[in-house]
């Protein structure tokens, strides 16, 4: 029965694939996708993996960096990456010289060779990707699992489609007992609650930057609309920094213009990072990738973006924890609930509520993290099935 729904399923996929190859082709001029798209839909440079190891795949940027403590711990393993998105590409280099993007799912069948252990992070649930590994008798694994209140309905009109999914995952580690409840009415068999592999990070600076005596405020991972909204309702003072880093590059030169036009509105001065290579304007846009954490090194207060607008679902927040900052985010973090249970002193609020808090920043309290999760019993399954 499975094997024929497999069957229709690759049919129903080889169908669509044959529909969308010209948009497809016109949106891999898009810079966004310039790299990803061919690979991934056209396999252009990008072949199977040479040798059998570990092989890790997540999405994009922060699931993949959350793979490093792991990856750290199995120096002896030959280890294999597959990810999603561009980002998540550059990230994945920094862990290993192994790395491919995950072909859509019709070509799996031929591109996937034999592994030791698949370790898939998320909600990465592409049956193909688990159904194929296990017909070539490969251990699978799903990491950081979880089941956002927002996507929870959604998956249980397609509990049918889950249950065949997880048939062919071995083991599930969960973020949080109410994701493990779900993740069970979905077909999950063997799920361990672990908490989120992101607490375990080990959060360094690439490079340390000077801060001088004023109060430092860093919009981090803004998307559309968040730099106005937040802007718009603070009144800089003489002794206030604003630090602005949007979550996608592609964003960088529509919020350049925005920026230009609020600085000469406010008199105040204003300057791209990418050409100053420093924080002396009172606002700089961070225009280039990989900056972020070692802002958040010298942040006094840190506004979250993807949390003032819908459908984002919120950002880390244990990164400016790690270092100590003032946290304020909206309260749109459905992708984010297990994390922000992992740090004390966040501010949850509403857009209106922005001017009130920015008020009274300097007496916030610095948010830290109070819980982590382990890795010991991740490594052990993985471990299990490279034996």
């Amino acid at each position: 029965m499975k094997l024929l729904f497999l069957l229709f399923y690759f049919s129903l996929l080889t169908l669509f694939y044959l529909i969308s190859i010209p948009f497809l082709i016109l949106l891999s001029f898009k810079k966004k996708y310039r790299e990803s798209i061919p690979a991934r839909f056209f396999l252009y440079k990008n072949p199977p993996f040479e040798k059998s190891g570990v092989w890790f795949h997540s999405c994009s940027l922060g699931e993949t960096k959350s793979l490093k403590p792991l990856i750290e711990e199995l120096k002896n393993e030959i280890i294999n990456i597959s990810v999603i998105t561009h980002t998540g590409f550059d990230e994945a280099k920094k862990l290993s010289k192994n790395v491919r993007y995950l072909p859509f799912e019709i070509f799996l069948p031929f591109w996937i060779k034999r592994q030791k252990v698949l370790v898939v992070t998320e909600a990465e649930l592409w049956l193909m990707l688990f159904a194929v590994a296990k017909y070539k008798g490969i251990k699978t694994i799903l990491i950081n699992a979880r089941i956002s209140d927002r996507s929870y309905k959604r998956y249980l009109a397609f509990r049918f489609f889950y249950k065949i999914i997880f048939s062919y995952i071995d083991v599930v580690f969960a973020q949080s007992k109410k994701d493990a409840n779900r993740l069970k009415e979905l077909g999950a068999k063997k799920i361990i609650v672990n908490g989120n592999l992101k607490s375990f990070q080990k959060i360094s600076v690439s490079k340390e930057y000077e801060k001088d005596d004023k109060f430092i405020t860093t919009l981090a991972s803004t998307h559309e609309n968040e730099e106005e909204i937040i802007l718009s309702s603070i009144n800089i003072e003489k002794g206030d920094k604003i630090i602005v880093v949007p979550r996608h590059p592609e964003r960088f030169e529509k919020v350049d213009l925005f920026l230009k036009e609020f600085a000469k509105r406010e008199g105040l001065s204003y300057g791209r990072f990418s050409k100053m290579k420093d924080f002396k304007t009172d606002i700089t846009l961070v225009d280039v990738m990989g900056e972020l954490v070692n802002i958040y090194k010298i942040s006094d207060l840190v506004f979250l973006g993807g949390s003032f607008v819908k459908n984002v679902g919120g950002h880390n927040p244990l990164e400016p924890a790690f270092f100590g900052c003032r946290v304020i985010s909206g309260k749109e973090i459905f992708n984010q609930n297990a994390l922000f249970e992992l740090v004390e002193n966040v501010y949850l609020i509403e857009p209106k509520e922005i001017k009130d808090f920015f008020k009274k920043r300097k007496s916030l309290k610095r948010s830290k993290i109070i819980s982590k999760a382990e890795i010991d019993l991740v490594i052990e399954e993985i471990s299990c099935g490279t034996r």
